[in-house]
């Protein structure tokens, strides 16, 4: 989001867990378009409450997996908040070799990139 749309929206990433590293195909792909993720990790919702961020702070919460839709509607019942399911293929575990797998990842990701043009528009920043 942030690399094709800039910085003056703000976002945060957020994981029905936390603590979790990356996978390092997530890394390799983003990569590519020269997103760098090697030192990212996810945070869960209560995470991000506990570092100050405030849910009712947000528009719009986009949802990558059905686990995380229902938190993120449980956590924003009270709150005027749009969350937004996106069902993206998870590439996790998919493929046999490892550019098999990096296929997978990149196909995941270009859904990704689909979804965000479709909501947000032509990225302002660089080409993709």
């Amino acid at each position: 989001m942030k690399k094709f749309y800039g910085t003056d929206v703000y976002v945060q990433s957020v994981g029905v867990k936390n603590d979790m590293e990356i996978d390092g195909f997530t890394v390799a792909v983003c990569k590519e378009l020269g997103v760098e993720l090697e030192r990212h990790r996810a945070r869960s919702f209560d995470q991000m409450e506990e570092w100050g961020d405030d849910l009712s702070s947000f528009d719009l919460i986009v949802a990558l997996s059905p686990a995380s839709q229902r938190r993120a509607l449980e956590l924003t019942r009270y709150f005027h908040l749009d969350v937004e399911y996106w069902p993206i293929l998870d590439p996790t575990g998919l493929g046999e070799t490892r550019e098999a797998k990096l296929a997978q990842f990149r196909a995941a990701r270009e859904q990704i990139i689909e979804r965000l043009k479709d909501n947000f528009g032509e990225p302002i920043g660089e080409e993709t």
